[in-house]
């Protein structure tokens, strides 16, 4: 049995995995000098390491809170301005802002609304940071345990969606195997790295030998599913009424194709994802406590 993705490939991966782990990424938290110390308290939760949350201005950050507290200021906009210039990463905290209220170098979908005087909604932070930073949000939430569920839930649907859009895409039986093979590992190896377990090949031999033996698992159940679509020529008979039967089911039996391809791969990779997240929540590594909300 042929392995769909090359040694090669595979210390590649790992290796970008390591590197980005050795980077320390940090977590920036700006804004009102009232607030923003508060915010960073929270992130501290469950055990954070103290340098990956820190008080001050976007540059040299890999994402950046900035905390307002009312219409924003010039010194608000000149901070947002330096982080739009870095190409940082920017989620706004807006305390008390109408939600239809335009910041300034921050998209609407990176804004976090929280009325004046309520609980920091720090599961939709975390959620904004996830989205907003994407697989490259797995570092930072080794380092700070109350990103890891959003980080998570973020990698797993995010995959998910990747490995259904290729294999609906690809239409060379077997050319999408590859691919769908290093994004399933990928997502593990991230999910790994998010929960503090990403560590050399030995230790994540066991990962890599699950996951391949999943996808070689989900292909033969594309086939099995193939096989129960009859084929074009499976009613006889001749002329131009029998050629359009035939055809019509040649076009049923390719589309079907292409939407078991599509709803195994999604599917599978999901499940695959959540299996990976339940093990790697079980490790002994910390996890966050009052992820949900927390009072300033």
């Amino acid at each position: 049995m042929t392995l769909p993705v090359s040694a090669g490939a595979i210390r590649k991966l790992l290796m970008e995995v390591a590197a980005s782990a050795r980077r320390e990424d940090v977590l920036a938290v700006g804004g009102a000098s009232e607030l923003a110390p508060v915010l960073r308290q929270q992130f501290l939760r469950g055990r954070a390491e103290p340098g990956a949350v820190q008080l001050g201005d976007p540059e040299d950050a890999d994402v950046y809170l900035h905390v307002l507290a009312g219409t924003p200021r010039d010194e608000d906009i000149a901070v947002l301005r330096r982080a739009w210039r870095e190409r940082v990463p920017v989620i706004a905290v807006a305390v008390g802002l109408a939600d239809n209220a335009t910041i300034p170098y921050v998209l609407a979908t990176d804004t976090v609304w929280m009325g004046a005087g309520q609980a920091f909604p720090l599961e939709a932070i975390a959620r904004a940071i996830a989205v907003r930073l994407g697989e490259h949000g797995a570092p930072l939430a080794a380092r700070i345990p109350l990103l890891r569920e959003a980080v998570s839930e973020q990698l797993v649907a995010s995959f998910a969606r990747k490995n259904g859009i290729v294999a609906a895409a690809v239409w060379i039986p077997g050319a999408d195997f590859p691919v769908l093979a290093l994004n399933e590992l990928r997502l593990v190896f991230r999910l790994a790295q998010a929960h503090g377990a990403a560590g050399d090949l030995g230790d994540r031999l066991p990962d890599l030998a699950a996951t391949l033996c999943a996808g070689f698992g989900l292909r033969a159940l594309v086939r099995e599913l193939l096989d129960l679509v009859p084929p074009a020529d499976a009613e006889g008979g001749s002329g131009v009424h029998a050629g359009r039967r035939r055809l019509g089911r040649w076009g049923f039996r390719h589309s079907a194709g292409w939407a078991l391809k599509s709803a195994i791969a999604y599917g599978g990779t999901r499940a695959l994802g959540t299996a990976a997240r339940m093990r790697f929540s079980l490790a002994p590594t910390q996890q966050p406590d009052g992820v949900a909300r927390a009072w300033p």
